[in-house]
């Protein structure tokens, strides 16, 4: 099946999957280092070539001294690649709310440290989260640089991270004042968090809004990868007490996910990334390497029927426990 690239904006088109780069610099949670880089930018390659023509990023990305890490990869993985759809390549940023970001001025600042970074300019840019549970009155400013930027030329599309629908709609209405349309909302959804949809009803607001849903964390921190079947196979690090406590609960989603892998001839992965896509979004999972690159874009390229991604959603829904939310993720 040839997948079309989806128009989230006049001029700015986004394959159908991208590739999420929160790992790209992280060490805290991802275990990043240096001696990783060389195999990112294969990873990037792969990407690339393969049609996934868009990567999300964010310049509170990398941990600690390497903070815009990521960006800095990716600025210069995009110029040293020549290859298929190398004039396809598109790059998505998050601008943190930062309490000291208080004018649109810090916004458009902010965008054009990425744009240094990246040795080109933001294609998408969003806002990371919403202030609006502590403060509130920081909001309108940034939405302002935001219109900025894109009547400025310096961005083609504008998107919003973590907002729920209350939140999406004054967003929504603020900058349709402006005459700035929002392209994109990012939201934390898989099968294992399905909320933004299920409880805050989002999938129909953007619907009538025409903004396009990305979701992150599609294999919720590699949860539903397969990886990690029982208490005996527990990631190091910070995922470790969370997967301990969630994992005892999801086995009958784990196991559905299993046998319709196997049927498909896919792995539990590529079930759980098109799961994403069935259900109108475009998901955005990591790779940190070309293991993970390979199977993530086996996603693509054929569908989950009808009868398998209600199944998947009725188990889902009926589970003991969901991952924990965003807790910048608004109402």
């Amino acid at each position: 099946m040839m997948e079309l690239n989806i128009k989230v904006a006049e001029n700015l088109f986004l394959s159908p999957m991208g590739c999420g780069t929160w790992a790209w610099g992280n060490r805290f949670l991802w275990g990043y280092d240096k001696t990783m880089d060389r195999e990112l930018q294969q990873v990037f390659n792969l990407h690339v070539s393969q049609g996934v023509t868009w990567f999300d990023t964010g310049d509170s990305y990398g941990t600690g001294k390497l903070n815009g890490r990521s960006e800095t990869l990716l600025g210069k993985f995009v110029s040293e690649y020549r290859g298929d759809h190398q004039n396809e390549i598109a790059i998505a940023t998050k601008l943190a709310v930062y309490p000291w970001r208080l004018t649109p001025q810090s916004m458009i600042k902010a965008c054009e440290k990425s744009a240094e970074r990246l040795g080109r300019k933001v294609d998408l840019v969003q806002m990371h989260w919403s202030p609006a549970k502590y403060l509130p009155w920081q909001e309108k400013p940034l939405w302002d640089g935001l219109v900025q930027l894109y009547d400025q030329g310096l961005v083609k599309g504008i998107g919003l991270s973590n907002y729920g629908p209350k939140n999406l709609q004054r967003a929504y209405e603020y900058l349709g004042e402006k005459g700035v349309k929002i392209s994109t909302l990012q939201v934390q959804y898989s099968l294992l968090s399905t909320y933004p949809f299920v409880k805050l009803g989002l999938k129909q607001l953007c619907q009538d809004l025409d903004i396009k849903i990305i979701a992150y964390s599609p294999l919720t921190l590699g949860i539903l990868t397969g990886k990690y079947q029982d208490l005996n196979s527990l990631p190091s690090g910070p995922r470790k007490g969370l997967f301990k406590e969630l994992l005892p609960k999801i086995h009958p989603l784990l196991k559905t996910m299993d046998v319709i892998a196997k049927s498909n001839g896919k792995t539990m992965s590529q079930v759980a990334i098109n799961w994403c896509i069935c259900q109108g979004t475009i998901p955005i999972p990591g790779a940190k390497n070309l293991s993970q690159a390979r199977e993530n874009i086996g996603a693509l390229g054929w569908r989950l029927s009808s009868a398998e991604v209600t199944e998947l959603e009725n188990i889902a829904l009926n589970l003991d426990k969901q991952m924990i939310q965003n807790i910048f993720q608004t109402n």
